[in-house]
């Protein structure tokens, strides 16, 4: 199912720094090559989110199509 290691981010702490990422971009004052990290820090923050998002919401539709009522199946990732 969940297979992040412990020191794995999640969700709510992505999507909080990346809220973070946002606002320094927004302030302007660091220098380029900081933006651009922080740019690309913020890439890889909403494609992981993104990720998440997909696999939580492939998740709802396995429990809304179960027959009968819903039936819970672990979401397999892509790869497997």
């Amino acid at each position: 199912m969940d297979k992040k290691t412990d020191n794995t981010p999640s969700f709510e702490q992505q999507l909080s720094r990346l809220g973070e990422i946002v606002r320094m971009l927004e302030r302007g004052d660091a220098p380029l090559a900081d933006s651009l990290k922080l740019f690309e820090e913020g890439a890889a923050l909403v494609a992981s989110c993104t990720k998440q998002l997909d696999e939580a919401e492939q998740r709802v539709v396995k429990l809304r199509e179960g027959a009968g009522g819903p039936v819970e199946e672990p979401f397999e990732e892509a790869g497997e």
